[in-house]
């Protein structure tokens, strides 16, 4: 009898418990807004977790794109676009082919640049066609969504999530310009992290810090040719002056597809959170061409596999 009462309380507590907790459990609503590309694959494993955990996720892409296809574990609200899948594709395989060029850094930050202004062109016609359409905007803000999940590094979706009132997660492996640095407000020692396409080691000579140092000003024109649009089309949707720091500003989490291992250590903040192995989520076996090329190109001619 009293096994019996026992039992019934713990029953009854446990009811009152799920009762007491069921609102904080409640199954969300994910506005995506990725970037297409690589990034996009990556992106697509946190989508399909999302969905596996109930949550509902929206994903918003341009008609004309790389990677973002119709899948089961999403839907997909899709706006027009003012360029052609055959273009978009002829950038690509330019950029592509630009990492593998073994030329003097000077020459590879000059065509880096060049392929940026040119990629940027596409991005920005890109988050034209999604602000500038009302109609869908009009949607989007209407369906309630409880967070934005989207790449930074194409900041329209920070831009819309700024417009939508929204809580905004950041999923990127990082700027050329340190944005995200400024976004997040982290400090950013330039003496001791080397800058992106320096070559530099983590143990950098004095001439090795300028060097560093002097890139700093080559980024940041980067990312003033590459990333003005966003804070003019986010003025004009917002309808007032603002800037695309104060937009980066307002991201609560930043996830970082790099990790320690591969990357060199810097400071970070609270919200930065690394998340470098989601890039193996798909891992497969290299085949053995594939090894024996990587094992030659390291150690050559003391391998014959």
């Amino acid at each position: 009898m009293a096994l019996g009462l026992q039992l019934r309380r713990q029953v009854l507590a446990g009811l009152l418990l799920c009762v007491c907790v069921g609102r904080w459990a409640e199954a969300g609503k994910v506005l995506v807004v990725p970037m297409d590309g690589s990034p996009w694959l990556s992106m697509r494993e946190v989508v399909r977790e999302l969905h596996a955990r109930g949550h509902q996720a929206v994903v918003v892409a341009p008609e004309v794109n790389m990677h973002i296809k119709a899948e089961d574990f999403f839907t997909t609200k899709t706006y027009t676009v003012s360029y052609i899948g055959e273009k978009l594709d002829s950038f690509v395989k330019t950029h592509v082919n630009l990492v593998f060029e073994k030329v003097h850094w000077v020459t590879l930050f000059l065509k880096t640049m060049a392929s940026l202004k040119k990629g940027s062109l596409f991005f920005e016609r890109s988050c034209e066609g999604l602000l500038y359409n009302k109609d869908l905007i009009r949607h989007l803000n209407a369906s309630s969504f409880d967070v934005v999940l989207t790449d930074p590094v194409h900041p329209c979706g920070a831009v819309l999530a700024k417009y939508l009132s929204i809580p905004a997660v950041f999923f990127l492996r990082q700027f050329p310009c340190d944005l995200d640095v400024e976004g997040t407000a982290c400090p950013n020692p330039f003496s001791y992290v080397p800058r992106l396409l320096t070559m530099n080691p983590d143990r950098m000579t004095f001439f090795q810090r300028v060097k560093n140092m002097l890139y700093a000003p080559g980024l940041k024109y980067i990312c003033q040719v590459v990333y003005t649009p966003y804070a003019r089309m986010a003025s004009e949707l917002l309808q007032r002056e603002v800037s695309l720091g104060e937009i980066l500003a307002s991201g609560s989490v930043w996830l970082f597809r790099g990790d320690p291992v591969m990357d060199y250590p810097r400071p970070i903040m609270p919200n930065m959170v690394f998340i470098g192995g989601i890039n193996c989520a798909n891992r497969k076996p290299l085949s053995q061409v594939c090894t024996a090329a990587f094992v030659q190109s390291v150690l050559p001619g003391e391998h014959n596999l």
